[in-house]
């Protein structure tokens, strides 16, 4: 859409739609279909195998078309009796100018691996590569599409983010039809947690350059499937932990079809990657501790919006939504709006303090002509987003939503008495080695832990001396310098929600490392003999004892070296190492046989080990390389190789039964360990 010569009306579509080790779609013709019709009233030509039209027509009648069964009785508290219960096929058909998918896009397939249109000729190598040829000249073009992460991350901030009470963050205030500024999107900052409302495409990316730790966000909203809604939300599910998505059942059905026929993911595996929590219109969802209140909004797809009211706040999003009285009488007119759902649209809730409503071209969103025609008191509540900063009027009072985490919003909000205790068990809660720690224990760490604040560069912990403390990172980032006689050892870093310290008390031994404030930091501190007292009785001390015996290993240098493990952080570096276990094979040692069940995978810290397929050696694995095959592995498979030692080697044995656990909690490093061996 940036082209001097406007989007293409010809694609071709690369071997693979999705890079699944960023979570990003590099087939994404959503938006380019839609210009090339609404705007420039033509068709979209898309060049593929049959298989490929096969996929891509699936993502894209859900996109288009919208679902093809909608029942939507089970999504509301009373059913159809439900107050402002919408006929959503019929809303559907008002805003859909096309019949079907043919009257938008035509596909053209390869037959023989060749395409001809019009005086072009298209070969599809045996590579999987192109050849093009136009004119008596030919080109050669590559068959995968690489990523290519375009965004500003406006102004980074000096010291990591710290999430407020209550804030608004916008990742993106515009449409997919501007070439200049990200999607519509933000983040809601409620109990200093981070929730994702429709994430743009790369805004993990771009949160993690502005210097937000990814750990305080956990928690997404996704509101429908189109593309400049949903593109950012794989991304979130492959960062770090396993995240919570709230959506309706029926939002939630489209997603999966779309993204499973884009990544050749059945369903019931992608469903694996997160937790699900379906919401019920009309009922009360309490999150982060806000009450949340959801509906459909008016749009071609279904599409939902919702407010929140946390203390004394009180906050609406409309999502893509068409609030125009003048149209809703029309529909009601000729019968697309029941007489309860006209009533309910009409009777919009300008009320909440802080109300971000959408914007843009009419008919399937409201007219900015519309919001600034409001009385004066409305306007000035109202933040505009999916809007270009073109189209907004300058003579009105309506704010357009600004982009960047140094333009973070932060309304006025009288904490709660009991801020203090919830903060601190907050961040309890996100100590893995902590959870399912019964409410006695909590009681106790109230009781126990101090705060401590350190300076940027201040020495925190210095090599050589008694341990006397256990550190909790509440905010900020460390490093640690001289551990091991390694030069080559990489600096390990730790961030917000992390640990460190616990080695020294459990053992009795010196700091083995110095560790100072690479920021600012706030730290919560645990006394020794209270430490001790603390994680008596359960196996904590046991799994640390063994965690310091692995890192011992240098086991740090191995997985940040690693290919499988390149990207991952240092807090699930930390809950690998605990499920790993060093072990040493002579060479010739066959691991795991081809046509066999396998129960444990392998990590090469040092040696060599061949790969076998049919008594044929297919590759070569050095260190940091993982040994197996994930999937087959967690399902309990026979291998579909052999894998020997070519020399000694010594091992990190990871069982099958911990790997499980470990990925469930670490989805996005499940992606990584899905090693090709051919």
């Amino acid at each position: 859409m940036d082209f001097e010569k406007k989007s293409p009306l010809v694609y071709v579509l690369p071997n693979k739609f999705f890079n699944v080790d960023k979570g990003i779609s590099v087939a994404e013709l959503e938006f380019p279909i839609y210009y090339n019709f609404f705007l420039r009233k033509k068709k979209t030509y898309i060049i593929c195998t049959p298989e490929q039209k096969l996929q891509l027509t699936t993502v894209l009648k859900e996109s288009l078309m919208g679902p093809e069964i909608v029942d939507l009785a089970s999504e509301y508290i009373d059913g159809e009796q439900t107050y402002g219960y919408p006929d959503m096929v019929a809303e559907m058909a008002f805003f859909r100018s096309y019949k079907s998918l043919d009257d938008v896009v035509e596909f053209v397939l390869f037959e023989n691996n060749a395409v001809n249109f019009g005086n072009v000729n298209i070969l599809k190598l045996e590579s999987g590569d192109f050849n093009l040829s136009d004119k008596g000249k030919t080109y050669n073009i590559p068959g995968e599409v690489g990523f290519h992460i375009k965004y500003d991350i406006g102004k980074r901030l000096e010291e990591p983010f710290q999430a407020p009470l209550l804030g608004i963050t916008c990742l993106g205030p515009s449409h997919g039809f501007d070439p200049d500024d990200n999607t519509s999107g933000f983040i809601l900052w409620i109990n200093h947690q981070g929730i994702m409302v429709d994430p743009p495409v790369n805004s993990t990316e771009w949160l993690r350059e502005s210097n937000v730790n990814p750990k305080l966000i956990n928690i997404v909203i996704l509101t429908h499937c189109h593309a400049d809604h949903d593109a950012g939300i794989f991304q979130k599910i492959l960062e770090e932990g396993k995240i919570t998505i709230y959506a309706t059942p029926t939002v939630m059905e489209s997603f999966l079809r779309k993204y499973s026929s884009l990544t050749s993911i059945p369903k019931k595996e992608l469903m694996e990657l997160f937790n699900f929590m379906p919401i019920v219109i009309g009922k009360p969802t309490m999150i982060g501790g806000a009450e949340f209140q959801f509906h459909y909004a008016l749009h071609s797809i279904p599409s939902t919006g919702f407010r929140f009211f946390f203390h004394d706040q009180s906050f609406l999003y409309t999502s893509d939504h068409l609030n125009d009285p003048d149209v809703l009488d029309k529909m009601h007119a000729e019968g697309f709006l029941p007489e309860s759902r006209w009533r309910y649209l009409k009777d919009f809730p300008w009320d909440p303090n802080i109300i971000y409503h959408e914007a843009g071209v009419p008919p399937l969103h409201t007219k900015i002509s519309y919001l600034a025609s409001l009385p004066l008191e409305i306007q000035k509540k109202i933040t505009v987003y999916h809007i270009s900063k073109k189209d907004m009027p300058k003579d009105s009072h309506l704010t357009l939503a600004t982009f960047g985490i140094e333009n973070t919003l932060y309304p006025e909000i009288t904490p709660p008495f009991y801020q203090e205790a919830y903060n601190l068990l907050d961040i309890l809660s996100q100590i893995d080695i902590f959870q399912g720690y019964p409410i006695e224990k909590a009681k106790e760490f109230l009781l126990i832990v101090k705060e401590e604040k350190y300076k940027r560069g201040e020495q925190i912990i210095k090599k050589g001396t008694p341990g006397d403390k256990f550190y909790i990172i509440a905010s900020g980032n460390v490093k640690f310098e001289g551990l091991g006689a390694d030069k080559d050892t990489p600096i390990k870093r730790y961030g917000t929600y992390e640990y460190f310290g616990e080695a020294s008390l459990i053992l009795n031994t010196q700091r083995q490392a110095d560790v100072f404030a690479e920021t600012d930091t706030v730290a919560l501190t645990i006394e020794k003999s209270k430490f001790l007292q603390f994680i008596r009785g359960s196996d904590l001390k046991q799994n640390l004892e063994r965690l310091n015996e692995v890192r011992e290993s240098n086991s740090w240098k191995t997985l940040m070296a690693s290919k499988n493990f390149r990207g991952v952080t240092s807090h699930q570096i930390t809950q690998l190492e605990l499920i790993m276990f060093p072990k040493h094979y002579p060479a010739h040692s066959a691991l795991i046989r081809e046509d066999e069940p396998f129960d444990s995978g392998f990590i090469i810290r040092d040696g060599n080990i061949d790969v076998f397929r049919n008594g044929k050696l297919v590759r070569e694995l050095g260190v940091g390389d993982f040994v197996g095959e994930i999937y087959k592995l967690t399902k309990k498979m026979p291998s579909s190789y052999t894998f020997v030692t070519k020399s000694d080697c010594e091992v990190y044995i990871l069982s099958q039964d911990d790997l499980v656990q470990y990925l469930k909690k670490n989805p996005g490093v499940y992606m990584r360990m899905n090693a090709v061996y051919e």
